[in-house]
């Protein structure tokens, strides 16, 4: 996970001169933006991978292998 949120913000400083006209009250290459959107986005995958991950612990191995 930590890769690809350095990839992603690898990324994103890249496209910045591209995107530089749609950002209002933002400098191009501020820290605090790029590094909370990439916690934001990283949390929110944490929190989606979770849910299926806690369902998967109540399931029965030999009842889910008997389906299969």
């Amino acid at each position: 996970m930590v890769v690809g949120a350095a990839l992603g913000v690898a990324g994103a400083l890249a496209v910045t001169p591209l995107m530089s006209g749609l950002l209002y009250e933002v400098r191009p290459n501020d820290a605090t933006a790029f590094f909370g959107a990439a916690a934001v986005l990283a949390l929110l995958a944490l929190i989606a991978s979770l849910v299926p991950a806690w369902r998967a612990t109540r399931v029965d191995p030999l009842i889910a292998l008997k389906i299969e």
